[in-house]
């Protein structure tokens, strides 16, 4: 069977046709104007769906891949940063316009189950992907399916506090492992410390700099404590990091050292590795649903 997979990004929405051996038939990149409102996307997502659907000679199952997730008590959106789609019904307002069952999973979940399926994480029985990029997620893939635990948020390692009287976070606790080492907080540490208002792949070039070990140092200790904690929870057989954040080299060597000091185990080899599919994972882990 055909599968149609759209990713729904901030920026772009992205759509893909694969066939059962996960071919691409078709793809299709088109601008999110998210300004332009809830009504625009449901538009654009509709006509991307249909365009990839005449490519197709039967009719493909679909798969949404959303920021944000899914209350399990109301089935709005929440915690999205494409804003428009806060508090609403994503997924039956597609099935009522399209006229067909759909799925619809968070990008870390279809992260996850990418890279577990086609991906870095082949062959792993309990794989945990996460995401490193303007938010820190995660999901959970436990023989090559999506564990949501009990109220919808496995995987939501981002949020766990690394520091009870630290950093305040939108979600309106202290401490949480975003508002560490994520992208947007690792610049404004770095701000911090050298005065220099840089993007990650900046600050990156800048290892003369004499800021740059402290901000270092800083960034593989919250590193190390946040991806342990999982580890003493999981033990998971991978650990396969996306994000733009999960570009930073020294992460492989130095942060794979950083999260084995602190694991409660006087054994430690879990492979942490970087992601095969990059921007691509969302998409793909779409059309796997």
């Amino acid at each position: 069977m055909n599968k149609v997979g759209v990713d729904l990004g901030g920026t772009k929405i992205e759509g893909i046709l694969i066939d059962e051996n996960f071919e691409t038939i078709k793809r299709k990149r088109i601008p999110t104007n998210q300004e332009n409102g809830y009504d625009s996307i449901l538009q654009s997502v509709k006509d991307l769906i249909y365009d990839l659907s005449h490519e197709s000679n039967e009719k493909p199952s679909i798969g949404i891949c959303t920021p944000g997730a899914l209350s399990i008590d109301s089935g709005l959106i929440k915690n999205s940063n494409t804003q428009c789609l806060i508090g609403h019904d994503l997924k039956n307002d597609l099935q009522n316009i399209l006229n067909q069952n759909i799925s619809i999973e968070n990008d870390a979940n279809c992260f996850a189950l990418a890279e577990a399926t086609l991906g870095a994480g082949k062959n792993s029985s309990l794989m945990f992907g996460v995401i490193m990029g303007t938010g820190v997620g995660g999901g959970i893939i436990i023989d090559n399916k999506i564990y949501h635990g009990r109220t919808n948020i496995a995987g939501e390692w981002g949020h766990h506090s690394l520091h009870s009287e630290g950093n305040s976070c939108y979600c309106g606790h202290n401490g949480c492992v975003e508002t560490y080492i994520s992208g947007p907080a690792l610049e404004k540490n770095w701000f911090e410390l050298s005065n220099m208002n840089q993007r990650l792949p900046e600050i990156i070039q800048n290892a003369n700099n004499p800021n740059f070990n402290t901000w270092k140092k800083t960034f593989l200790e919250n590193f190390g404590l946040a991806l342990a904690n999982v580890i003493d929870i999981l033990d998971p057989d991978m650990i396969v990091l996306g994000g733009g954040v999960s570009n930073i080299d020294f992460l492989y060597q130095e942060g794979k050292d950083a999260v084995y000091e602190k694991v409660f185990s006087d054994f430690i080899d879990t492979p942490i590795v970087k992601n095969e599919l990059g921007d691509s994972a969302g998409v793909f882990g779409a059309c796997l649903l």
